[in-house]
C-alpha cells in the first residue's frame, strides 16, 4: 500500500497574527531609529534619489540580510524548538562578532535586549509563560541577545511544542518573511525622512523589496552554515564613517 503523506499544519490564526506584531515598526524595539549606514551613504551622495536608494536596499537585502540575519533566523528558530542552547550561543557569537563597527553592534544588541524585555512583560498569553527557560536563556546570553537570535525565540514562542518537520519549516519561512518585511518597512521609512522622498516613492521602494524578498528567502533557506558570511566592506566603511558624520537623524 502506498503510504499516504499528511499536509503540515498551517499555523494557527494567532500565531499568524503574532509573526505580523513582530514585523510592525510599531515594535517597541527601536528599529524605526536606525538606518544601517542607509543614512552614510546619502551625506556622501551616494544615494541621492527615489532609484538610488530603491538600488541601495535591495543590494543590501540580497548581499547582507539573505547571506546572513535571514539565515540565523532560520536556524534560530530550529535551535529554540528544539530548546539546542549551545547551537543559539553559536550562533549568538557569530552575529556578535560580524557586527564590523560599534554602531552595527549597538543595533542588534540594543534590539535584542529590548525584544526580550518586551517578551518578558508580556502578560496574559503565551509568550509571557514562567514556565518557558527559553527566555531567561535568552537574556542571559553574552554579551547581549541580538536582534536576529531574540526574534527567532519570539517565533519559537509561537509554536507549538510538538512543531518539526514540514510544520516548522513551514514556521521558518513565515517567520522570515515576518523579518525581511520589518527590516524593509524601516528601511523605506529611514529614506523617506532622510534622502527625502514623498511617501508614493518610497511605497514604490517597497514594492521592489517585496518582490525580493521570497527569492532573498529561498537563498536563505538553502545556504549552509559554512557559506554564511557577513562581507559588505562598503556598508562597514560608511557605517564607521556615519560614527562621526556632523549631523543625524539616526543612531546607524
Amino acid at each position: 500500500m502506498p503510504r499516504v503523506l499528511t499536509r503540515p499544519a498551517p499555523l494557527s490564526a494567532a500565531a499568524r497574527l503574532q509573526l505580523m506584531w513582530l514585523a510592525s515598526p510599531a515594535l517597541p524595539v527601536g528599529g524605526f531609529s536606525y538606518s544601517e549606514g542607509l543614512e552614510s551613504a546619502i551625506d556622501t551622495g551616494r544615494v541621492t534619489t527615489e532609484a538610488e536608494a530603491a538600488h541601495w536596499l535591495l543590494h543590501q537585502l540580497r548581499l547582507s540580510l539573505a547571506r546572513a540575519d535571514l539565515q540565523v533566523v532560520s536556524r534560530a528558530v530550529a535551535a529554540w524548538q528544539r530548546h539546542d542552547l549551545a547551537r543559539i550561543t553559536e550562533l549568538n557569537t557569530w552575529v556578535t562578532l560580524t557586527r564590523e563597527t560599534s554602531e552595527l553592534r549597538q543595533q542588534t544588541e540594543q534590539m535584542g535586549r529590548s525584544l526580550v524585555e518586551w517578551l518578558r512583560n508580556r502578560s496574559g498569553d503565551a509568550l509571557a509563560n514562567p514556565a518557558d527557560r527559553r527566555l531567561a536563556q535568552c537574556a542571559a546570553l553574552t554579551p547581549a541577545p541580538n536582534w536576529p537570535v531574540a526574534f527567532a525565540l519570539a517565533v519559537a514562542q509561537c509554536l507549538p511544542a510538538q512543531a518539526t518537520g514540514d510544520t516548522l519549516a513551514a514556521a521558518q519561512q513565515e517567520a522570515l518573511l515576518s523579518f525581511a518585511f520589518g527590516w524593509a518597512e524601516n528601511m523605506v521609512q529611514a529614506a523617506i525622512k532622510a534622502v527625502p522622498l514623498g511617501q508614493s516613492a518610497g511605497q514604490r521602494i517597497l514594492q521592489i523589496l517585496i518582490d525580493a524578498i521570497p527569492d532573498a528567502i529561498a537563498h536563505a533557506l538553502a545556504l549552509p552554515d559554512s557559506q554564511r558570511q557577513a562581507f559588505t566592506p562598503m556598508l562597514a566603511i560608511l557605517s564607521a564613517q556615519h560614527e562621526h558624520q556632523y549631523s543625524r537623524l539616526f543612531r546607524s
